[in-house]
């Protein structure tokens, strides 16, 4: 965000870390936090309740507009999409980020073999990802129907644990829909521990592949503004 200039709003801010970064590293902006969810903002100074699908943010007067691994929980991303383009000035920016359809892909494959082992099948049922509604490889099409620069940035990483506690804590937040897929939650935890720990013996570490990107989308036009514009936010019906 070298080039940008006056106000940013960070659409689906979450607990704010994003928020108090771009304030640390750029005090020249005016930061705009904002999330679906009231409770989460408690904390986060100047936070605004709002739904990126309606943003209350008149057209035209971002400089840039942050939307970090949110859209994949958006019921109709063609109209997030379209809001986070209308807020934007002529050359303003949309940085999107978001996870490969490749991204910590042992942790399915472990997940797949445990459940498998208890079942007595080869392999259990898919876990539930709701970052596969908006892949890296997916939101460049999506994106593209409003911006018609957009650059991807892929962030690769691994992670390589020397003990199965990590990994097995992962795995627990799957139990909200584990049973509805027919899977002994608890069975499958236990079954996976193990599986970790024969690879960690066998191998010296378990590692998980990571694969993860940021889009920045460009708005066509002229450069950003380079003052905060007057009358930010806009009516709501």
């Amino acid at each position: 965000m070298a080039d940008v200039r006056g106000v940013v709003a960070d659409v689906g801010c979450g607990n704010g870390k994003f928020v108090a970064r771009v304030r640390d590293d750029r005090p020249d902006l005016n930061v705009l936090p904002m999330d679906v969810s009231h409770g989460i903002l408690g904390a986060i100074p100047g936070a605004v309740v709002a739904d990126v699908q309606q943003l209350p943010i008149a057209d035209g007067v971002l400089g840039a507009v942050l939307a970090l691994h949110m859209l994949y929980h958006v019921q109709d991303q063609a109209k997030a999409v379209r809001e986070l383009g209308r807020v934007l000035a002529p050359g303003g920016i949309a940085i999107v980020s978001t996870n490969s359809q490749t991204d910590k892909r042992e942790l399915e494959h472990l997940w797949r073999r445990a459940a498998g082992d208890v079942l007595g099948i080869q392999e259990g049922p898919a876990r539930v990802q709701l970052s596969a509604r908006f892949t890296l490889e997916d939101a460049p099409a999506i994106l593209g129907t409003v911006f018609g620069e957009i650059r991807t940035i892929p962030l690769p990483g691994v992670i390589e644990v020397t003990d199965a506690e990590p990994v097995v804590a992962h795995l627990a937040s799957y139990e909200a829909w584990a049973d509805k897929m027919g899977v002994p939650f608890g069975d499958t935890i236990e079954r996976a521990r193990e599986r970790v720990n024969e690879t960690i013996q066998a191998e010296g570490s378990f590692r998980i592949t990571c694969l993860g990107g940021m889009l920045v989308c460009r708005k066509n036009g002229d450069r950003a503004p380079q003052s905060r514009p007057p009358g930010l936010v806009r009516d709501q019906d």
